[in-house]
């Protein structure tokens, strides 16, 4: 048996979060984080606006094409013409001419793509257990912060599953993102299973009755736990009824009475994360095998026996594997594996250690993210080579899962779940889509579910997840080919080698636009570092390893 520091008193549950659910059906009123502020970046909507001359990867699957003018007209595409070949000078008589008013941005070896759509992310959080945590460091990261780092790596979309800082607050920030009153993404408000309620909801009666009241406050969909199945079926029923959709975490407090195929079964519309469906795969067991002294509120035991269990279910193109893919297919079932939120389960100095950090990471986040029995996701009470090692072994059998879905038809959504686990928005966004390619997707495939993908799982496709005329102007504009190399999106750019042997930054999303409002991406990045700063003053915080000692001063 592996020997693990036991806590000595129960670990707190924050109220949402990456990965976890909470295991009772009363929830608490939740708290905000500071909504953001008017908006005083972007310029636009306009009348006209002309993209000239870009090279277009325009979501559908199709390979990219250029060079081509994109027109939008206030907030929708109007037109998307070919104004030449490649190698050769634009034909200006081809051009749609720019009318009185309008404005145009030259995107010559720049290459577009529909804005991307993270279908896992929540908007900050306030912090329970925050007691543990610093004076003046006890609150959640700002929404200016997150949005801005979202906007900045491309993500015009967000599904926000649980609304945590309450559905009222979200639905204001939904209708201040809508009407460009503020700086941030257009957001999916989900709420999370009997949020706002006081006592339980026990009975499918009451199920049935919240998620009447949640449809007429304005929501837009539902995130689930693992419920009773009495309970599940008649939430899930209900939200169908009255046109909402479902997102499940299906945690391991109930996993053995409802797995992912059974919840599919009644019509549940997405998976987050992973967890369920190792568990529809099970052969030769219902159960997953834990050790005698797991105990669930112990985050290590959590994650450490979480990395344990693929290795459990079925092994992949078996017939079990085979039988419960086909099903999830059949139902038009969509993954969203949120990969990145684990990565440091695997690989923990890599991920604190990310470049990024330094500049971009607000004190708050790095306090949270260190080891801490009262902050979840900060599980790292005595991490081993072993443990990393499993979670590589689980990735292997989790990621041939998710390539063969996509492989046979079946829709992967790109989720994120940033703000936990050492896991930064917008810069998790960018490495979710390289690790859909180590998956085996290839570009052009990862690129698709960052869009297309992603609109159809929030069910709005028509109007979003593709450059195609009529559909709402959301835009990502970079000046390196992102099908060479993915980490070009990232806000860090990519090393790449100067004529003149020196290393040089290439890359990072240079516009963005949603809703026909254009953002100046390097100038939002340059927002959140001066954020960073002045909260590193105000503070006198320093970014620090965690239990680090100076070998110099020690």
């Amino acid at each position: 048996m592996r020997a693990r520091p036991r806590p000595s008193a129960a670990v707190a549950l924050l109220s949402l979060g990456a990965c976890l659910s909470v295991p009772a059906f009363a929830v608490a009123q939740e708290s905000s984080v500071l909504s953001a502020p008017d908006r005083t970046r972007g310029e636009g909507p306009f009348s006209q606006l002309i993209i000239r001359g870009a090279t277009l990867i325009d979501g559908t699957g199709a390979p990219p094409i250029g060079p081509v003018d994109v027109v939008v007209e206030g907030s929708r595409i109007a037109e998307i013409r070919r104004v030449g070949v490649p190698g050769l000078p634009v034909e200006s008589s081809r051009r749609p001419p720019l009318a009185a008013g309008g404005r145009e941005i030259d995107a010559e070896g720049l290459f577009l793509m529909p804005g991307f759509i993270d279908v896992h992310a929540h908007i900050g959080f306030t912090l329970a257990g925050g007691e543990s945590l610093p004076p003046g460091l006890d609150q959640g990261p700002p929404a200016e912060y997150v949005y801005k780092l979202w906007l900045a790596h491309g993500v015009t979309t967000i599904r926000e599953p649980g609304a945590g800082n309450g559905l009222e607050w979200t639905l204001e920030e939904q209708r201040r993102s809508a009407a460009g009153e503020i700086t941030a993404p257009r957001i999916e408000a989900y709420v999370r299973f009997a949020q706002g309620v006081e006592g339980s909801l026990t009975t499918p009666e009451a199920a049935r009755a919240w998620v009447a009241s949640v449809a007429a406050r304005g929501a837009d969909g539902l995130k689930l736990g693992t419920l009773p199945p009495a309970i599940m079926e008649a939430t899930i029923g209900e939200a169908r009824a009255r046109g909402l959709r479902t997102m499940a975490h299906l945690d391991q407090m109930n996993v053995a009475r409802m797995n992912v195929l059974e919840a599919a079964r009644l019509g549940l519309n997405s998976m987050e994360h992973w967890y369920g469906l190792p568990e529809a795969l099970f052969q030769d067991r219902t159960i997953q095998d834990y050790p005698p002294d797991y105990n669930y509120l112990d985050e290590q035991d959590r994650f450490a026996e979480a990395g344990r269990l693929w290795k459990q279910a079925a092994p992949p193109h078996s017939d079990r594997w085979n039988a419960v893919m086909d099903e999830l297919l059949a139902l038009d079932f969509t993954l969203d594996p949120t990969l990145s939120i684990y990565e440091a389960s695997r690989d923990l100095m890599r991920m604190r250690r990310a470049e990024w950090h330094d500049w971009y990471t607000i004190p708050v986040l790095w306090e949270w993210f260190k080891p801490n029995r009262n902050a979840h996701g900060s599980y790292w009470f005595s991490w081993s080579t072993d443990d990393e090692l499993e979670w590589k072994r689980n990735y292997a059998l989790w990621m041939s899962f998710v390539g063969e879905y996509k492989n046979r038809g079946g829709r992967v959504a790109v989720g994120s779940d940033a703000g936990f686990i050492y896991s930064l928005y917008g810069f998790a966004y960018i490495r979710e889509l390289e690790l859909l390619r180590e998956a085996g997707f290839n570009g052009l495939e990862v690129l698709r579910a960052a869009t297309l993908s992603g609109a159809e799982a929030i069910g709005r496709e028509h109007e979003l997840g593709t450059v195609e005329a009529g559909k709402l102007a959301d835009l990502v504009l970079v000046g390196e080919n992102p099908l060479e190399n993915l980490k070009v999106l990232y806000g860090t750019g990519a090393v790449a080698l100067s004529a003149d042997n020196e290393p040089v930054r290439v890359g990072g999303v240079r516009w963005v636009i949603k809703d026909g409002m254009l953002f100046d991406a390097p100038q939002l990045l340059q927002d959140v570092a001066v954020m960073v700063q002045e909260a590193k003053e105000r503070t006198g915080y320093e970014i620090l390893q965690p239990g680090w000692v100076d070998p110099v001063r020690r």
